[in-house]
Protein backbone atom coordinates (compact mmCIF):
# COMPACT_ATOMS: atom_id res chain seq x y z
CA UNK A 1 0.00 0.00 0.00
CA UNK A 2 2.94 2.30 1.06
CA UNK A 3 4.19 1.82 -2.79
CA UNK A 4 0.96 2.39 -4.17
CA UNK A 5 0.64 6.28 -2.08
CA UNK A 6 4.18 6.99 -3.27
CA UNK A 7 3.76 6.35 -7.09
CA UNK A 8 0.43 8.20 -6.84
CA UNK A 9 2.31 10.97 -4.82
CA UNK A 10 5.50 11.03 -7.10
CA UNK A 11 3.08 10.80 -10.03
CA UNK A 12 1.45 14.63 -8.89
CA UNK A 13 4.71 16.24 -8.80
CA UNK A 14 4.24 16.29 -12.62
CA UNK A 15 1.30 16.84 -13.14
CA UNK A 16 1.25 19.31 -16.11
CA UNK A 17 -1.09 22.32 -16.41
CA UNK A 18 -4.63 22.00 -17.34
CA UNK A 19 -5.32 21.92 -20.67
CA UNK A 20 -6.90 24.83 -22.18
CA UNK A 21 -9.22 24.44 -24.69
CA UNK A 22 -10.40 27.95 -26.59
CA UNK A 23 -14.21 27.18 -26.54
CA UNK A 24 -13.88 25.22 -22.96
CA UNK A 25 -16.16 22.12 -24.27
CA UNK A 26 -15.36 18.94 -24.50
CA UNK A 27 -14.62 17.34 -27.94
CA UNK A 28 -15.58 13.67 -29.98
CA UNK A 29 -12.39 13.46 -32.08
CA UNK A 30 -11.75 15.47 -35.50
CA UNK A 31 -11.39 14.70 -38.88
CA UNK A 32 -10.21 15.53 -42.30
CA UNK A 33 -11.72 19.67 -42.35
CA UNK A 34 -12.39 19.74 -38.71
CA UNK A 35 -11.38 23.03 -37.44
CA UNK A 36 -9.38 22.62 -34.28
CA UNK A 37 -10.00 24.46 -31.06
CA UNK A 38 -6.39 25.75 -29.43
CA UNK A 39 -5.02 24.06 -26.86
CA UNK A 40 -1.80 24.18 -24.61
CA UNK A 41 0.02 21.97 -22.48
CA UNK A 42 3.36 21.51 -20.83
CA UNK A 43 6.61 20.70 -22.79
CA UNK A 44 9.28 18.77 -22.24
CA UNK A 45 11.16 21.79 -20.37
CA UNK A 46 7.86 22.36 -18.31
CA UNK A 47 7.03 25.57 -20.04
CA UNK A 48 3.69 26.18 -21.43
CA UNK A 49 3.28 25.51 -25.62
CA UNK A 50 -0.03 26.64 -27.33
CA UNK A 51 -0.98 25.98 -30.58
CA UNK A 52 -2.80 29.17 -31.11
CA UNK A 53 0.90 30.47 -31.50
CA UNK A 54 1.57 28.37 -33.85
CA UNK A 55 -1.72 28.91 -36.39
CA UNK A 56 -1.19 30.80 -39.30
CA UNK A 57 2.39 30.57 -39.11
CA UNK A 58 3.46 27.06 -39.73
CA UNK A 59 1.72 23.68 -40.61
CA UNK A 60 1.76 21.56 -37.26
CA UNK A 61 2.69 17.80 -37.17
CA UNK A 62 0.49 16.89 -33.84
CA UNK A 63 1.36 13.04 -33.36
CA UNK A 64 0.31 11.02 -30.53
CA UNK A 65 2.75 7.82 -29.57
CA UNK A 66 2.12 5.56 -26.84
CA UNK A 67 5.36 5.60 -24.51
CA UNK A 68 8.86 7.63 -24.64
CA UNK A 69 12.33 5.45 -23.99
CA UNK A 70 10.34 2.39 -25.87
CA UNK A 71 11.23 0.68 -29.41
CA UNK A 72 8.95 1.94 -32.12
CA UNK A 73 8.55 5.13 -30.20
CA UNK A 74 11.74 5.95 -30.38
CA UNK A 75 12.19 4.99 -33.72
CA UNK A 76 9.10 7.10 -34.98
CA UNK A 77 10.92 10.29 -33.21
CA UNK A 78 14.03 9.74 -34.24
CA UNK A 79 12.64 9.49 -37.80
CA UNK A 80 11.24 12.70 -37.40
CA UNK A 81 14.67 14.15 -35.81
CA UNK A 82 16.42 13.32 -38.78
CA UNK A 83 13.63 14.76 -41.18
CA UNK A 84 13.40 17.79 -39.69
CA UNK A 85 15.17 19.78 -42.30
CA UNK A 86 12.49 18.51 -45.15
CA UNK A 87 10.26 19.29 -42.81
CA UNK A 88 11.45 22.80 -41.97
CA UNK A 89 11.42 23.29 -46.14
CA UNK A 90 7.49 22.39 -46.29
CA UNK A 91 6.76 25.10 -43.22
CA UNK A 92 5.50 22.35 -40.90
CA UNK A 93 6.99 22.06 -37.47
CA UNK A 94 6.57 18.67 -35.02
CA UNK A 95 4.47 18.49 -31.75
CA UNK A 96 4.74 14.77 -29.93
CA UNK A 97 1.93 13.85 -27.66
CA UNK A 98 1.64 11.01 -24.89
CA UNK A 99 0.98 10.61 -21.25
CA UNK A 100 4.47 10.59 -20.07
CA UNK A 101 5.38 13.67 -17.53
CA UNK A 102 7.40 16.31 -18.17
CA UNK A 103 10.60 14.90 -16.27
CA UNK A 104 9.84 11.56 -18.77
CA UNK A 105 9.55 13.65 -22.18
CA UNK A 106 12.65 15.81 -20.72
CA UNK A 107 15.36 12.54 -20.60
CA UNK A 108 13.62 11.04 -23.88
CA UNK A 109 14.67 14.15 -25.46
CA UNK A 110 17.95 14.40 -23.91
CA UNK A 111 18.41 10.85 -24.76
CA UNK A 112 17.59 11.08 -28.40
CA UNK A 113 18.72 14.60 -29.69
CA UNK A 114 15.40 15.15 -30.55
CA UNK A 115 15.03 18.66 -31.91
CA UNK A 116 11.31 19.04 -32.06
CA UNK A 117 8.90 19.79 -28.74
CA UNK A 118 7.30 16.98 -27.01
CA UNK A 119 3.82 17.47 -24.76
CA UNK A 120 2.54 15.87 -21.12
CA UNK A 121 -0.75 14.80 -21.99
CA UNK A 122 -0.91 12.73 -18.62
CA UNK A 123 -4.75 13.36 -18.28
CA UNK A 124 -5.18 12.26 -21.49
CA UNK A 125 -7.35 15.73 -22.63
CA UNK A 126 -5.53 16.61 -25.41
CA UNK A 127 -6.22 13.24 -26.90
CA UNK A 128 -9.99 13.07 -25.98
CA UNK A 129 -10.12 16.73 -27.96
CA UNK A 130 -8.47 14.72 -31.62
CA UNK A 131 -10.35 11.56 -30.86
CA UNK A 132 -7.91 9.52 -30.04
CA UNK A 133 -7.88 5.94 -27.73
CA UNK A 134 -6.04 5.89 -24.99
CA UNK A 135 -5.57 3.21 -22.26
CA UNK A 136 -4.22 2.80 -18.60
CA UNK A 137 -0.52 3.81 -18.39
CA UNK A 138 2.44 1.96 -16.92
CA UNK A 139 5.61 2.29 -15.99
CA UNK A 140 9.52 1.15 -17.67
CA UNK A 141 12.90 1.41 -16.61
CA UNK A 142 15.24 2.91 -18.73
CA UNK A 143 19.43 3.32 -18.11
CA UNK A 144 20.02 7.27 -19.71
CA UNK A 145 23.71 7.83 -19.39
CA UNK A 146 24.15 5.01 -16.80
CA UNK A 147 21.70 5.98 -14.40
CA UNK A 148 18.99 3.83 -14.27
CA UNK A 149 15.24 5.67 -14.31
CA UNK A 150 11.72 4.55 -13.29
CA UNK A 151 9.65 5.99 -16.52
CA UNK A 152 5.58 6.44 -15.09
CA UNK A 153 3.42 7.28 -17.47
CA UNK A 154 -0.65 8.71 -16.46
CA UNK A 155 -1.98 6.86 -19.44
CA UNK A 156 -0.68 5.07 -23.18
CA UNK A 157 -1.84 6.62 -25.96
CA UNK A 158 -2.46 5.09 -29.35
CA UNK A 159 -0.38 6.15 -32.18
CA UNK A 160 -2.29 8.75 -34.25
CA UNK A 161 -0.78 11.56 -36.42
CA UNK A 162 -2.62 14.72 -37.69
CA UNK A 163 -1.59 17.91 -39.93
CA UNK A 164 -3.14 21.35 -38.78
CA UNK A 165 -3.24 23.40 -41.52
CA UNK A 166 -2.26 27.26 -41.24
CA UNK A 167 -5.65 28.09 -41.32
CA UNK A 168 -6.52 25.79 -37.93
CA UNK A 169 -8.09 22.84 -39.96
CA UNK A 170 -7.09 19.33 -39.86
CA UNK A 171 -5.54 18.53 -43.49
CA UNK A 172 -4.64 15.18 -42.44
CA UNK A 173 -5.15 12.21 -40.13
CA UNK A 174 -3.83 8.77 -40.07
CA UNK A 175 -5.17 6.50 -37.29
CA UNK A 176 -3.12 3.51 -38.61
CA UNK A 177 0.60 4.76 -38.30
CA UNK A 178 3.69 2.53 -39.23
CA UNK A 179 5.75 4.35 -36.23
CA UNK A 180 8.97 4.29 -38.31
CA UNK A 181 7.33 5.34 -41.36
CA UNK A 182 5.33 8.34 -40.25
CA UNK A 183 7.61 11.49 -40.88
CA UNK A 184 7.92 9.89 -44.64
CA UNK A 185 4.47 9.40 -44.88
CA UNK A 186 4.01 13.26 -43.39
CA UNK A 187 6.01 14.47 -45.84
CA UNK A 188 4.86 13.15 -48.93
CA UNK A 189 1.23 14.01 -47.80
CA UNK A 190 2.66 17.80 -47.14
CA UNK A 191 4.59 17.69 -50.42
CA UNK A 192 1.04 16.74 -51.79
CA UNK A 193 -0.56 19.83 -50.28
CA UNK A 194 1.22 22.25 -51.10
CA UNK A 195 1.34 21.31 -54.77
CA UNK A 196 -2.23 21.63 -54.79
Amino acid sequence: MKTILRTVAISFLFLPLAFVSADGHGHSGLNVGSEISSFAANDDEGNLWSLQEHLGEKNVIVYFYPAAMTGGCTKQACAYRDQSSELNDLDAIVVGVSGDSVNNLKLFKEAHGLNFTLLSDINGNIAKQFGVPTRGGNSIEREINGVLHTLTRGLTTSRWTFVVGKDGRVVYKNSDVTAAEDSATVIEELKKLSSS
